[in-house]
């Protein structure tokens, strides 16, 4: 029963194949016919099969303004971008060329099935799509699509085997291990490692084995030129004396260490970069399914560092190195580097060069070979200076290096002649800046030396004499080097005397080596990150300044300050008594 409403305007609903465009618009089709009414006026009528029209149609309630681009879509079952489509087509070329025909270009022969082997052979001949596309005649797509179509797929070429000696059959052993010790994985596809996963979850795996499996475009795959690098190095065979095994588990410590030295190599500098990174393109460096991710990594280093090895395994890796370098290692360079320290705990403070303010933080003392790699590094108690931490260095450089005579390299930091005596009487030798006052040299002392060290000329204008040191108990050598300017000298002390003087100024000169060794670290591995935030106490008996004493040198150094003022203004006698002190045989006595 109809409602009031519609008894009191009489009207009945839309005919059938009436399609509303907006209130002003509609669209009704009819036995094969098609109108478009515009406020009831006719505005378009034609067939159902003439495309042209109906696409004539749509343009004309965009250009007039009775439609948007929207409203002709949703009434002509399209899309926007087919309507702007034929808007652009009607503005270029009219009617006409509302009559395109959609699909494939006119004109253009398809390619027929008589084809199809042609482009299979070529493509098996190792030839593009492009190069195929174009002696065929077609598009690099049309190409694309048939190869896709025919499920035609590359022949995989035998990849040719690398002949290896004995010695580097199992290249993830170093030195002292068997072919015991080789990971062995159970699992065939190296997309899918489910298996070796299910066995490390029940205790029976200690570390996944590699696979690695056929890809092209591996993002980041050039890391892996350095793992023949790794492996020499004997990194992994120090962790397995070291640390010996982190498992049962997937990620073992042979995965930990190459994917800790593959994600530095990639420049992810901390755990978090991990996050930024698919855990599925890093698996496939390391010949897993998915790399660690960050709390894995973040739990793997701290079962690492609760071993206490880190010592043992720096000894074992600069071992290595000694044996590597031979008879080259003549020069060791020590310097330290200060890492400032940002968080909320109070530590001892330390002057930062590079900032030019003390600040709380760490000092590293590096020892570099003369080419400037490193050859071990050890953390001070408490920013301990140069001079204290010295001799605790050069045991550590005994050991490495035997009864072998080293020249150790350093700068002022590292001045006391008190120490030299010492070096000296352990077998090193020294260079190093002179600190303090020192007596300038006439121009006529300087001559011109030069010559061809480590490939490269060099030219300086320098001094060579004796010195005295202790009183004249200790004597050493002086190579005083003048500036280009010539205004500014730079006196270099040494121990050895058998070495031009050129040749002494070079080394010394050489030293900005480890400076720019730090730099790069710092940049580029961030050297002065912390890993962990974790606290380790302090050891109770060790000294430390009384800062009561240093509250009483302040005062006395301020009150000696204003005593040379008076005296330099009103005399010495007026100033003593300014201060209340009084004369007693020729000296000056300060009451408490």
């Amino acid at each position: 029963m109809p409602g009031p409403q519609q008894e009191l305007f009489g009207g009945r609903g839309a005919p059938d194949g009436t399609v509303a465009v907006n209130a002003r618009c509609m669209v009704r089709t009819q036995d094969g016919h098609r109108v478009v009414l515009v406020a009831s006026i006719v505005l378009s009528q034609y067939s159902t099969d003439d495309r042209m029209a109906e696409a004539h149609a749509m343009v004309s309630l965009v250009e007039q303004g009775w439609a948007d681009q929207r409203e002709v879509a949703m009434a002509f079952g399209c899309t926007s971008r087919t309507v702007r489509r034929f808007q652009r087509r009607f503005e270029a070329g009219g009617l006409p060329a509302l009559a395109r025909v959609v699909g494939y270009p006119a004109g253009r022969p398809r390619l027929p099935r008589s084809r199809e082997r042609l482009v299979s052979r070529l493509k098996a001949d190792g030839q593009s799509n492009r190069q195929i596309a174009r002696r065929v005649g077609v598009s690099e797509v049309a190409i694309r699509k048939l190869l896709s179509r025919l499920g035609w797929r590359a022949p995989r070429a035998e990849q040719a085997r690398l002949p290896l000696p004995e010695s580097a059959a199992h290249p993830n052993l170093s030195a002292g291990g068997s072919a015991d010790d080789c990971p062995t994985s159970f699992d065939s596809d190296p997309a899918d490692r489910s298996l070796d996963r299910l066995f490390a979850r029940l205790g029976l795996l200690d570390d996944a084995a590699p696979l690695f499996r056929d890809g092209g475009r591996v993002p980041r795959a050039g890391v892996l030129l350095a793992v023949p690098d790794l492996v020499r190095s004997g990194v992994l065979g120090a962790a397995h004396q070291v640390y010996g095994s982190i498992g049962p588990a997937f990620y073992g410590l042979r995965t930990t260490v190459v994917a800790l030295l593959l994600l530095a190599l990639l420049r992810i500098k901390r755990p978090e970069g991990l996050k930024e990174h698919s855990p599925v393109d890093l698996g496939r460096l390391l010949g897993l399914d998915r790399a660690p991710e960050v709390k894995t990594l973040r739990r793997k280093l701290s079962r690492l560092a609760r071993g206490g090895g880190a010592t043992l395994f720096g000894h074992l890796l600069a071992e290595r190195r000694v044996a590597a370098l031979g008879t080259a290692l003549g020069f060791l360079y020590v310097d330290g580097h200060v890492r400032v320290y940002h968080g909320q705990r109070d530590i001892p403070k330390a002057h930062v060069a590079r900032m030019r303010i003390a600040l709380p933080a760490t000092t590293d003392y590096w020892t570099n070979d003369a080419r400037g790699d490193p050859l071990f590094v050890v953390t001070a108690d408490a920013n301990a200076g140069m001079v204290a931490m010295l001799p605790k260095l050069l045991e550590e450089v005994r050991a490495l290096v035997g009864d072998r005579r080293v020249t150790v390299v350093f700068d002022r930091g590292g001045w006391s002649p008190k120490l030299f005596v010492d070096m000296l009487a352990a077998g090193f030798d020294l260079l190093t800046y002179r600190k303090g006052h020192f007596r300038r040299l006439p121009r006529r002392r300087f001559e011109a030396h030069a010559a061809v060290l480590d490939g490269q000329r060099v030219t300086y204008q320098l001094a060579d004499q004796d010195i005295r040191l202790l009183g004249g108990k200790l004597r050493l050598r002086q190579v005083t080097r003048l500036a280009d300017q010539g205004t500014h000298q730079t006196p270099i002390v040494t121990s050895r005397r058998d070495l031009p003087a050129v040749e002494v100024a070079f080394r010394m000169f050489e030293r900005w080596r480890q400076e720019n060794f730090f730099k790069y670290l710092r940049e580029e591995f961030a050297l002065d990150a912390l890993i962990d935030h974790g606290v380790v106490p302090d050891d109770a008996t060790r000294e430390v300044p009384n800062p009561r004493w240093a509250e009483a040198d302040a005062k006395l150094r301020a009150a000696r300050d204003r005593v040379g003022a008076i005296t330099r203004r009103i005399g010495g006698d007026a100033a003593l008594r300014e201060f209340g002190v009084a004369k007693s045989r020729g000296r000056g006595r300060v009451p408490c």
